[in-house]
């Protein structure tokens, strides 16, 4: 064998194991799109957890909300019983001092009870001056918003009247006062002390209407 026939055959061998390695060589655009994809695949992540962070805040956000807007209404229902509290601090602060002034109210009543015909000068004259008294003490008790309650005839109203007793009687209809046995007060609309009266109730059938 010469040596053309030789250098011809390690030609060949030397074209073959190129051509092997070039086989074995990775596909650009695999390696291309496989480089790709990882930035892709990062970026996907990050979206993805901007996004559960974007919601837990809207949620921390509209929980913060709610606790404020309660917390706005608990302050102004405290505001508003505060405010009601003034209010009935300023209207009722004289009930106590009105109480007291009653019993001396009650005195000047019994005073004006006298019989006039059976005394003497000096009676009259005491007499004109319990009715200044009571005249002054009126005036007082307008200024307080203190208004007395005498319901004589008038329809029995366990709110603002206190029975003490019950009887017979065709002058009024049943469950109307007969009698006030003593005063009532109101301090604005509250009651300070209820009237005490006397309530009619319709009377029995006698023995004979009943043989009737």
């Amino acid at each position: 064998m010469g040596p053309v026939p030789i250098l011809h055959t390690v030609f060949e061998e030397f074209s073959s194991e190129n051509k092997m390695t070039e086989d074995k060589k990775p596909d650009e655009s695999t390696v291309a799109g496989e480089t790709d994809s990882v930035p892709e695949t990062a970026a996907a992540e990050e979206g993805a957890t901007l996004e559960q962070q974007l919601e837990a805040a809207r949620a921390e956000a509209a929980e913060n909300l709610d606790k404020f807007l309660r917390a706005s209404a608990e302050s102004e229902n405290v505001r508003r019983r505060a405010q009601i509290d003034v209010e009935n601090a300023r209207k009722y602060g004289i009930e106590r001092f009105a109480t007291e002034l009653l019993a001396v109210r009650d005195s000047l009543d019994l005073a004006l009870q006298v019989d006039l015909q059976e005394a003497g000068e000096a009676l009259k004259k005491m007499h004109e001056g319990i009715e200044l008294t009571l005249r002054q003490l009126d005036t007082v008790f307008q200024r307080f918003s203190i208004s007395p309650i005498d319901p004589a005839g008038e329809k029995f109203d366990p709110e603002k009247h206190q029975a003490m007793s019950m009887v017979e009687t065709d002058e009024l209809e049943p469950n109307h006062i007969v009698t006030v046995v003593q005063k009532g007060y109101l301090l604005h609309d509250r009651l300070l002390r209820p009237a005490m009266v006397i309530v009619a109730k319709a009377k029995t059938a006698t023995e004979g209407e009943n043989q009737a």
